[in-house]
């Protein structure tokens, strides 16, 4: 079982979220914690073993509540046991699909893939044991598919939405429904160079790194909380082909990183910025 918690600041929380685990025979497997010194702001990842622990998973929140009171706590409760259900949707560039699926056929990623969606007729989908839905958009007919989508994703029960090069904007409605759920990777190292071309955008302006960041989507583009972000050397050489060249392989290892983190429950979300747990 795995807690993420934020509060004020004060003395004693640490000891305090210890002591009920301890007297409940919890055996704390990991803990982590953070301390925002502008916000004054307190974030913990705290782990422990389920086995003769004397609370069931239901019973949690009712026995916890004095201590939450106490100390003002925001928190959420995973449990090790939820293997999430998680759906992909591809844009014709199908390179951070290709390594999504593979991940989860080593073993690196804990979760099921039921479920991949395009707006694109791709081939690259039958590499996965999962269900393929080519759903094309235009701007006549986008929320009347996004209506099929949200069908399709409360179908298969899928907890975690990851746009891997899916070039579409969502609605505020789908983006609601999956609040702090929707992992998108976006080619350049945000802020610079939102929206559309980013590599051509860095290219004009003479960049010598360039980016990739994995966020959390919001109702404002590409501004949503981030999650990785990683870069790579460019020079006056490389023309924009090289960028993207570049940038597909970093797009990759970024995008993996933070479905890992996300599925491993060690991202806590505070205001339009994350706690990444070790």
């Amino acid at each position: 079982m795995t807690l993420l918690l934020s509060c004020p600041d004060r003395k004693g929380i640490v000891a305090e979220v210890a002591n009920f685990i301890y007297k409940n025979n919890g055996n704390i497997i990991h803990s982590d914690e953070h301390r925002d010194d502008e916000m004054k702001i307190f974030f913990m990842r705290i782990e422990w073993d389920l086995k003769n622990f004397r609370i069931l998973p239901q019973e949690f929140s009712q026995k916890f509540k004095k201590i939450s009171r106490k100390f003002r706590m925001k928190y959420d409760l995973k449990f090790s046991w939820n293997t999430q259900n998680v759906a992909i949707f591809s844009g014709r560039q199908t390179h951070c699909l290709v390594d999504l699926i593979f991940r989860k056929k080593e073993g690196e990623l804990n979760c099921n893939i039921p479920l991949i969606i395009s707006n694109h007729e791709i081939e690259e989908a039958k590499i996965s044991e999962a269900d393929f839905y080519f759903i094309p958009k235009t701007k006549q007919n986008k929320l009347i598919q996004e209506r099929k989508e949200l069908r399709l994703l409360r179908e298969y029960k899928i907890d975690l939405v990851i746009l891997a090069r899916y070039m579409q904007i969502f609605s505020k409605n789908f983006v609601e429904r999956f609040k702090v759920r929707i992992i998108n990777i976006h080619h350049s190292f945000l802020p610079s160079f939102k929206g559309e071309n980013p590599y051509l955008q860095a290219y004009q302006r003479g960049v010598k790194l360039i980016g990739a960041t994995a966020h959390y989507v919001t109702e404002k583009l590409d501004e949503g909380p981030i999650i990785e972000q990683d870069v790579v050397r460019v020079s006056h050489r490389d023309t924009v082909d090289d960028l993207k060249r570049k940038g597909r392989d970093l797009e990759k290892i970024v995008l993996a990183r933070a479905v890992r983190l996300h599925l491993e429950n060690k991202v806590l979300v505070y205001k339009n910025k994350t706690v990444i747990f070790d």
